[in-house]
């Protein structure tokens, strides 16, 4: 839980009082406020620790961000809004966000009011992180998460995990539905566990990806088409990045159907097969600690998966990789992965 910390003077003494983060998952009207209906653009974005109500839990704005203080996290909430200005998406699915006071900022920033923020409380209680959206287009339903858990390591799992089994279940996500013109569909907002090698992480984020999988399932199997976004700090050993990063889980094959208890089940598609190879690339790692950017630190980890009816309709993807990555920048330490679909 993130506590949210106040400061009040009283007689010379400082007194903190804490609060907790809002959360907004609740609809409450459905509105298509698209200007052109034939049209949907989907973009998944980390937003980089988009906090600016002090996180106790997190440090942050503070030593345990990026944004040293208050007025350096608005200015990162502003260039984030700038970068959604431009690709004008219609629903955005957010990572790395501290909770809804956050996303109204955004939404303020943009100037945009057709937006409307949704977000259900996650359990990642030493971040404070959760993953929400902005839409023009309103859910059918209110936000809800599955609190599943899995044992890992899962069966067939080549981590090297040695530790003793344990479960898990997916501290970040959302699940809901959409209504599109014809096309009724499911959407599922998620952001794994991360480092991508590391053996325990791996095996966590395996069985993360399972208990999804059986929500994927269950949507698919009473007729339902889906989009699965967000950062899943893994790669695809089926549509390798930029550079050549290979998996050593199997997330994406179990997200995508092609492994874990649904295995055969259901196909998901990758959008990122259709972007060039050379672009391949959503998430910046200063693997050397120099602050620079090099073409080697890049990696895509952000992903849109979709079924083969939602496949059909897709007229254009693309990852936004307009400003240049270094330590001290505003913007995010990933970039936009962008989805056009023409029903």
């Amino acid at each position: 839980m993130c506590f949210n910390i106040f400061l009040f003077f009283l007689f010379g003494l400082v007194i903190k009082t804490a609060r907790t983060e809002t959360f907004c998952p609740t609809v409450s009207e459905h509105r298509d406020m698209r200007k052109d209906k034939s049209k949907l653009r989907i973009v998944q974005y980390n937003v980089e620790w988009l906090f600016v109500d002090y996180c106790a839990t997190s440090d942050c704005p503070g030593n345990g961000c990026a944004w040293a203080n208050q007025t350096t996290a608005i200015n990162h909430l502003n260039q984030v809004a700038k970068v959604i200005q431009e690709l004008k998406p219609d629903i955005i699915n957010l990572c790395e966000v501290e909770g809804c006071d956050e996303l109204n900022m955004l939404v303020k920033s943009t100037q945009n009011p057709a937006y409307y923020p949704y977000m259900v409380k996650g359990k990642d209680t030493g971040t404070g992180q959760n993953v929400g959206m902005l839409t023009v287009v309103d859910p059918l339903v209110s936000l809800y998460r599955t609190e599943e858990r899995v044992m890992y390591p899962i069966p067939g799992s080549m981590c090297g995990y040695t530790g003793l089994p344990t479960d898990t279940g997916v501290s970040k996500h959302y699940i809901t539905e959409f209504q599109v013109n014809d096309m009724h569909f499911a959407m599922i907002g998620a952001h794994l566990i991360a480092f991508p090698t590391d053996k325990t992480r791996c095996a966590e984020r395996e069985a993360q990806a399972q208990v999804l999988q059986n929500v994927i399932y269950g949507y698919v199997s009473k007729g339902y088409e889906l989009i699965f976004l967000g950062d899943l700090n893994d790669f695809d050993a089926e549509v390798l990045d930029a550079n050549n990063n290979k998996p050593t889980s199997m997330v994406l094959d179990i997200l995508k159907g092609s492994a874990g208890t649904n295995s055969g089940k259901y196909k998901l598609f990758n959008i990122a097969a259709n972007i060039p190879k050379e672009k391949r690339f959503s998430d910046w790692w200063d693997q050397n600690n120099n602050c620079k950017s090099t073409s080697t630190e890049f990696s895509m980890i952000d992903h849109i998966l979709v079924t083969p009816l939602l496949q059909e309709k897709i007229v254009g993807q693309f990852i936004y990789q307009d400003y240049s990555e270094y330590c001290g920048t505003l913007n995010s330490d990933h970039y936009p992965v962008v989805l056009d679909f023409l029903f």
